[in-house]
């Protein structure tokens, strides 16, 4: 196949299926990447938060914006620019660890600038302490 990476397969593959490093960065076919997130249609508002808490935890923030925005993508209506600007905050903790500082300081600022405007959504109580330790993490 003209184009061809060297060593991808010869059949069609998915993005999601290349092999990619802890900070999400593509690897070349046949290289040995991280475990990423699993890929998934839905994902509950406390499981995504949990999720993500851990991973930026253990340093893996491109695996916590994964779940973010897996998140953005099943929530109802009405809460889906709330997670969505959590997914681009997520972006940029990833963009920092690359070392990329002006695309993390660039991706932050519009994150909190949009943060401002939304109200957030109704939130189970149990579940707003561990939204204050997320903000925490994708902020400070």
């Amino acid at each position: 196949m003209a184009g061809q990476a060297q060593g991808e397969p010869t059949e069609r593959r998915l993005s999601n299926t290349r092999p990619r490093d802890a900070l999400g960065r593509p690897l070349p076919w046949g290289a040995q990447g991280e475990q990423m997130v699993p890929e998934r249609e839905f994902i509950s508002s406390a499981d995504a938060v949990t999720e993500a808490i851990d991973y930026l935890q253990r340093g893996l923030p491109f695996h916590a914006h994964e779940v973010l925005e897996q998140r953005w993508r099943c929530a109802p209506e009405d809460e889906r620019e709330w997670w969505r600007v959590l997914a681009q905050a997520a972006a940029g903790v990833t963009q920092a660890a690359r070392g990329n500082e002006v695309g993390a300081q660039r991706l932050q600022l519009r994150a909190r600038a949009s943060l401002a405007d939304l109200a957030p959504p109704d939130i189970p109580a149990g579940l707003t302490a561990r939204i204050r330790l997320l903000s925490g993490l994708l902020f400070d």
